[in-house]
């Protein structure tokens, strides 16, 4: 079990602990937030890096989409495009544990880590008055999952927060046990009508009962079905071929490059983009949706070099081997 740092243990209602977690906010660091639902892990979700610091605190496989938290539904709009059905749902039951999946704006400015490179987002006004503060005092969405190392219990007290994730997190807020103790109830805007991703805090009936019509319930151990919360498309992948570990570059390919050390003849690459220069994974993490996305288009295939698996190096390989899988 990590040390508990129970320093970093600040009452939540204390004015110099919210301005001390705003100013780790700002620094890209990252903050124990309490919500109604369970603890979060919270992260500036317009940087990219900080964002990478939540998947690397966490342990998490793979980069999996984040839900940006809120403090009025005039922030969602900033960051979403709301359906009739939608913003019924959210004029209910925000603030609350409901979090809505949506077709995310074009100046969003939400990290491509955070959506994990898809064109929804997961959106929430949490209701508890210590997040509200914070998000109200920070002005921008926060990423926060469950602050829980992966695979482990949900944290419900500052205390599991301190416990699970030690150092890593810059401060923590307390503001006691949390109420519903659950995560928030995930659906998703479809063109089809409304799915529901993940139950939770919210029941189904009463969101049937406002939208007006019947939840599509998603079976998530589906292998062909969203592979996590806030995830309509089984995962975002470029249309070109993905070559991995290359040790060479072939002419008209575009190198997807990590460090100091190019493959060979590099040069023959059409266009180059290097994720970290300086062998950063977390630099290289962040970047990695967005430099997807920018060589798509550009060659027929994506040459990718060696990357490795240590740290967050596991993950950002586990979503390259996805994107270079065959097609179905």
């Amino acid at each position: 079990m990590a040390r508990h740092h129970s320093s970093n243990i600040r009452p939540a209602d204390d004015d110099d602990a919210l301005r001390e977690a705003i100013a780790a906010l700002k620094a890209g660091q990252l903050v124990g937030m309490p919500t109604e639902t369970v603890y979060g892990l919270a992260a500036d979700a317009t940087n990219g890096e900080a964002v990478a610091r939540i998947y690397a605190a966490k342990g998490r496989p793979s980069f999996n989409p984040l839900i940006a938290h809120v403090a009025d539904l005039e922030a969602a709009e900033r960051l979403v495009l709301f359906d009739p059905v939608s913003r019924r749902l959210a004029e209910v039951f925000w603030p609350g544990p409901l979090t809505l999946v949506l077709p995310k704006r074009a100046d969003a400015g939400v990290s491509d880590l955070a959506t994990a490179g898809l064109d929804t987002l997961a959106v929430r006004m949490p209701s508890h008055p210590a997040a509200h503060a914070l998000l109200k005092a920070f002005g921008r969405p926060v990423a926060a999952p469950s602050a829980n190392r992966s695979g482990h219990v949900s944290a419900t007290t500052a205390a599991h927060v301190a416990e699970d994730l030690g150092s890593a997190v810059a401060i923590v807020l307390d503001a006691g046990p949390s109420h519903v103790g659950v995560e928030s109830t995930i659906v998703a805007a479809t063109p089809a009508g409304l799915a529901l991703l993940r139950a939770g805090g919210l029941p189904r009936e009463a969101i049937e009962a406002v939208a007006g019509m019947p939840l599509t319930i998603v079976d998530l151990t589906d292998p062909e079905a969203p592979t996590a919360p806030g995830q309509l498309a089984s995962h975002y992948a470029p249309g070109a071929m993905v070559r991995l570990d290359v040790e060479e570059v072939f002419p008209g390919e575009a190198l997807l490059a990590f460090g100091a050390d190019l493959p060979r003849h590099a040069g023959n690459a059409a266009v180059t983009i290097n994720l970290s220069e300086r062998g950063d994974l977390i630099e290289a993490a962040a970047r990695l949706f967005s430099a997807l996305r920018e060589l798509d288009g550009k060659a027929a295939t994506i040459a990718v070099a060696p990357i490795p698996t240590t740290g967050l190096g596991e993950a950002i390989v586990d979503r390259l081997r996805r994107a270079a899988a065959p097609r179905p």
